[in-house]
């Protein structure tokens, strides 16, 4: 199997499932014990671009794995517990702790933003973690949310990302929304959103940017109930009569005694 077919297996893995994908993927290359080794560059995309969260050794915070955070070499930093991390994209587990700070000119809006943001997805995201940084030499920063919530005895998991980028020079935020559920008992359903975000942020402040996220954000999640409430009452719906052709319910206790043409059917059986 090549390895642009494993890496497909890698890159669309469901939220929580990595560990179950590098599973099947050795047992589909158990002949090439090798198999799983060479895909580093596809778990570190998988881990980057989902915000996967990791504990730093003797700490129970969650920190977010981005391209964002990145420093090269494996390294990743935080700015809440102003640390560098090396990280492994294969077990997804953080070592070699060192002390680091964030400095230059975006610093101050870099911390302000950070204590908005924590703030509000504390309040509104559970298992949920964030984090701001500064890009693009300095002149920019990047907000990264990622809620988990994995269920794997009722057969479901998903992810909540936000990515969005501040431009201090003219106030602009952009972003994105994705939500990405996966439900597969007997099956597999899985939802996949991508949900652009663009405002203009009036005072240019870490809690103003926070307001502005917490709005755009809200104003997304009534939109999925709105669309989950649509899809029950009809597309859902209309999949499978409510009641048989009589209109009536099926009285189960009596099911053995029915004759399937005439009693439930509607019609005139034939002997």
């Amino acid at each position: 199997m090549s390895k642009a077919i494993l890496s497909s297996f890698v890159e669309g893995a469901p939220p929580g499932e990595l560990t179950d994908v590098i599973a099947d993927i050795k047992a589909l290359t158990i002949s090439t014990p090798s198999a799983v080794k060479d895909l580093g560059p596809a778990f570190q995309k998988y881990n980057e671009e989902q915000f996967v969260t990791v504990k730093l050794p003797g700490s129970s915070q969650q920190v977010i794995i981005s391209s964002h955070s990145s420093l090269g070499d494996g390294r990743y930093y935080d700015v809440e517990s102003s640390s560098s991390f090396a990280f492994d994209h294969t077990t997804q587990k953080a070592s070699a702790v060192q002390s680091h700070v964030v400095e230059g000119s975006q610093a101050d809006l870099v911390k302000s933003t950070l204590k908005s943001i924590s703030t509000y997805v504390k309040e509104h995201f559970p298992n949920a973690a964030s984090g701001v940084y500064p890009i693009e030499d300095d002149s920019k920063i990047a907000i990264v949310i990622v809620s988990n919530k994995y269920s794997p005895n009722n057969f479901w998991n998903g992810r909540w990302r936000s990515l969005y980028i501040f431009d201090p020079s003219t106030s602009a935020l952009e972003g994105s929304v994705k939500v990405d559920v996966h439900y597969y008992e007997d099956g597999n359903v899985r939802l996949l959103t991508n949900k652009p975000v663009a405002a203009t942020v009036s005072s240019g402040t870490g809690a103003g940017i926070a307001k502005e996220i917490a709005a755009a954000e809200r104003k997304y999640q009534e939109e999925l109930n709105r669309g989950f409430t649509n899809l029950s009452e009809g597309a859902f719906k209309g999949l499978r009569r409510q009641l048989p052709v009589t209109r009536q319910k099926i009285e189960w206790d009596k099911v053995a005694s029915y004759r399937l043409g005439q009693d439930i059917g509607g019609g005139s059986s034939r002997r």
